[in-house]
C-alpha cells in the first residue's frame, strides 16, 4: 500500500472513531439530561419519596385529588417543588410515580392516558389485604406488576418504592450505611437503570429483582414484601445475586 493509500485508510479510520465519538456523547447527553418527576398519589409514601427527590435535586410535582393541602410542604421544599392536578403532574413528568390506592389504577390509565403515553411509570400501589374487588383478586392472581401493566401498554412499568414503608425511606436517606434495600423489577432494562438511580437519589440500595413477573417476590404475601431491612438482607431473602 501506498502512502497515499495509507493516509487515506488513517482519514477514513479516524472519521469511523469521530462518529463513534459523537454518538456516544449524544447518548451520555440526554442520559445525563435531567430527569422531571411526576408524584399521582403524594401522601404517606409518594409525598414522602417525592420530598426527597427534591432534597436530592430533582424537580418534582405533586398531586393528589385536593393539592391545596399539599401547600405547606411544597413551600418547605423551594422551587424544585411543585403542585397541582394528577393531570398536571402527568403532563410535567418524564417519570411518574403512582402512590395511590391500588382501584384508582383503571381511572389513572384512562383519564390520562395522553400524559402518561411513552413515560416511565413507578408503580408503588399494593392491593388491600382484605374487601378485595375483581382488579384486585387479578393482581393476586396474576401478579400486581403485570396487571398493573397491563392497564398502561403505551408506558414502560417499574415495580418500585411498593414493598417499603415510607418512615423506613425517610429514616435510610440520613444514614451513612446500612442503606434500605428497595426491590426493583421491570421489562426494561432502561428504565430498571433510571428507576434505580431515583431510588439511590432517596438515600436507599436498589435490589434488582428482574422482569415484572419477577416482582411477586416482594408483593404481599411474597418474602421481600415490607422486609424493610438493608440490601443484603433482603437479596438473601429475595435469592437475588448482586
Amino acid at each position: 500500500m501506498n502512502l497515499f493509500n495509507k493516509a487515506l485508510s488513517l482519514i477514513s479510520l479516524c472519521a469511523v472513531l469521530f462518529s463513534f465519538s459523537v454518538a456516544a456523547n449524544a447518548e451520555e447527553t440526554q442520559m445525563n439530561k435531567p430527569v422531571k418527576i411526576g408524584v399521582i398519589g403524594a401522601g404517606w409514601l409518594g409525598g414522602t419519596v417525592g420530598k426527597l427527590l427534591v432534597k436530592s435535586g430533582y424537580e418534582v410535582f405533586f398531586s393528589t385529588r385536593h393539592p391545596e393541602e399539599l401547600k405547606t410542604i411544597v413551600s418547605e421544599l423551594g422551587s424544585k417543588a411543585h403542585i397541582g392536578t394528577p393531570k398536571d403532574a402527568a403532563a410535567f413528568a418524564d417519570v411518574v410515580l403512582i402512590a395511590t390506592p391500588y382501584s384508582a389504577i383503571p381511572q389513572i390509565s384512562t383519564d390520562y392516558s395522553n400524559e402518561l403515553k411513552g413515560k416511565i411509570i413507578l408503580d408503588a400501589t399494593n392491593p388491600p389485604a382484605y374487601g378485595m374487588d375483581s382488579l384486585a383478586r387479578e393482581a393476586e392472581t396474576n401478579g400486581v406488576a403485570v396487571t398493573t401493566a397491563k392497564h398502561f401498554p403505551q408506558s414502560t412499568l417499574v415495580r418500585v418504592f411498593s414493598a417499603v414503608d415510607a418512615s423506613a425511606v425517610e429514616a435510610s436517606y440520613d444514614r451513612v450505611s446500612d442503606k434500605l434495600g428497595v426491590p426493583v423489577a421491570s421489562n426494561d432494562v432502561q428504565a430498571l437503570q433510571l428507576a434505580a438511580t431515583l431510588v439511590k437519589a432517596t438515600g436507599c440500595e436498589p435490589v434488582i429483582v428482574g422482569d415484572l413477573n419477577a416482582a411477586r417476590s416482594f408483593q404481599r404475601g411474597g418474602p421481600g414484601f415490607r422486609a424493610n431491612t438493608n440490601a443484603s438482607n433482603l437479596r438473601r431473602l429475595l435469592n437475588v445475586t448482586e
